[in-house]
């Protein structure tokens, strides 16, 4: 039985990334689909696909995406907020990651959104994690 799936989700990206692998599976749920739907709108992976089988479980495949020499667009990945000890913050309160240079993935009222969305609406919420 798995306690964290979202952290199973970002050591899959991350050791997919480190072992330069075109693409990941991981177990589907709509927490992970969003997830994956922000870090492919801030151009940290290549596309987010659905499985296309119909038998068995579903999954998602996470295209991976690299610059020259094959260097991975994902520096790190940590998450923050744990089902042992979780981590909410006000919209002042929301860290920037690397001065800016990474993102902070919040759960906020209004849906799963990144640390720029959530400080221009105003809206606090679950730090889930930050990638760089």
């Amino acid at each position: 039985m798995m306690t964290d799936p979202i952290a199973d989700m970002l050591t899959r990206i991350r050791n997919a990334a480190l072992a330069r692998h075109d693409r990941t599976e991981i177990p589907a749920s709509k927490l992970k689909a969003a997830v994956a739907e922000i870090l492919k709108s801030e151009g940290y992976i290549a596309d987010v696909r659905p499985s296309e089988n119909d038998a068995g479980p579903k999954k998602l495949t996470i295209v991976l995406k690299y610059g020259r020499d094959r260097q991975s667009s994902i520096d790190g990945v940590r998450r923050i907020s744990r089902p042992g000890r979780r981590i909410y913050v006000h919209h002042d309160e929301i860290p920037k990651v690397f001065s800016g240079l990474g993102i902070s993935i919040l759960s906020t009222s209004r849906g799963i959104m990144s640390d720029r969305d959530a400080r221009r609406l105003k809206i606090g919420g679950e730090l889930i994690c930050e990638v760089w």
